[in-house]
């Protein structure tokens, strides 16, 4: 067959201009997408928050940032009162880290789980008893209730207190009585709960909290303690963690390796420095309770500032077969980022 020269030049221009894309492609730069500028944490009140008020004393998040070789970040702390709320600022992106008990924690991951961007734990950030209290003296067990009572904890139902009682309802009163108290539970922060269970002058005649709210309302007369949850759940258990979307971390890898270098260091600090961890939680907390009070909770060997999660299927599982969520995990891991499993979690 004989080619016209004008099909050649054709075919040469052709070539001409493969090679000068594959060169224009070589040498372009490449774009490198920026990581987040700023930081958006939870905190709530209580001793359980201390490691967040550690990272921000010292400015722990900024220092590895920078040290991961990112511009200093804006590190906001926003202030809830429960894992709810949270989670909502979380799914809706006006939240980067959400803090809160076991219960919200799982129960946002059950509620992503098949989505695009699924929810999990970043960490633990201790393990603590939570004490249920009350001011009338004719209960002495969950049995004694009565529909004159009311019990204050964070949020019906799906906070990590409130399937504390549901596990020990059912524990007292057989297989299927898990919801028997939840009609005597009332929503209500642990300041307002402890104000109203002191006061004995409001429906409030119980009170299922945290530290440092349930050691504040033992020191009061006529306020004796009903049940801890390292009873119900059979041992030390993790109360609070942290958890974020997939998306930040991914997103953020820089940035998210920086947050848990941070925690850690944190950790490593407040257990080698308790009684300036103590001054650390005055300041942060805002509290008024006497320093020689706070630095005996921290001593206390109940009280654990740890990353690694404690029992945390205790409450998955129980919340899995009661159908509080639909899906059950086969492992603490599931519901955690991959980063801590390496740890002797549970």
């Amino acid at each position: 067959m004989t080619r016209t020269r004008g099909s050649f030049r054709l075919a040469w221009r052709g070539v001409l201009g493969l090679a000068a894309a594959a060169i224009l492609a070589v040498g372009a730069p490449v774009t490198v997408r920026a990581e987040t500028s700023t930081i958006r944490l939870a905190e709530q009140p209580g001793l359980g928050y201390l490691p967040m008020m550690v990272m921000r004393e010292f400015e722990l998040i900024e220092k590895h940032v920078e040290k991961a070789g990112l511009p200093r970040p804006k590190v906001e702390w926003l202030l809830f009162s429960g894992g709810a709320a949270m989670n909502e600022a979380l799914l809706s992106r006006n939240l980067d880290i959400a803090s809160g008990g076991v219960g919200p924690l799982v129960t946002i991951w059950d509620r992503t789980k098949n989505t695009s961007d699924p929810v999990k734990g970043v960490a633990a950030i201790n393990s603590m008893p939570l004490f249920l209290t009350t001011n009338n003296p004719n209960v002495k067990t969950i049995r004694d209730f009565t529909e004159r009572d009311r019990i204050a904890l964070p949020a019906v139902r799906v906070s990590i207190q409130a399937v504390t009682l549901q596990i020990a309802a059912e524990k007292e009163f057989g297989e299927g009585n898990h919801t028997r108290l939840d009609n005597l539970t009332v929503s209500m922060p642990h300041p307002d709960g402890t104000a109203a269970l002191l006061s004995k002058q409001t429906e409030i005649t119980a009170h299922l909290s945290s530290p440092p709210f349930q050691y504040q309302q033992l020191q009061n007369e006529g306020i004796k303690l009903v049940l801890s949850s390292y009873d119900v759940l059979g041992g030390k258990t993790t109360f609070n963690s942290l958890w974020t979307r997939s998306s930040f971390r991914e997103e953020n890898p820089k940035t998210y390796k920086a947050l848990v270098d941070a925690l850690n260091e944190a950790m490593e600090w407040i257990n080698a420095n308790k009684e300036e961890a103590a001054d650390v939680f005055i300041k942060h907390g805002k509290s008024k309770l006497d320093r020689d009070f706070i630095l005996s909770m921290i001593n206390d060997p109940d009280i654990e500032f740890t990353t690694v999660p404690r029992n945390t299927m205790g409450y998955a599982s129980f919340m899995a077969r009661i159908g509080s969520i639909k899906n059950k995990p086969e492992s603490w891991k599931d519901y955690y980022f991959e980063e801590i499993h390496g740890t002797e979690g549970s």
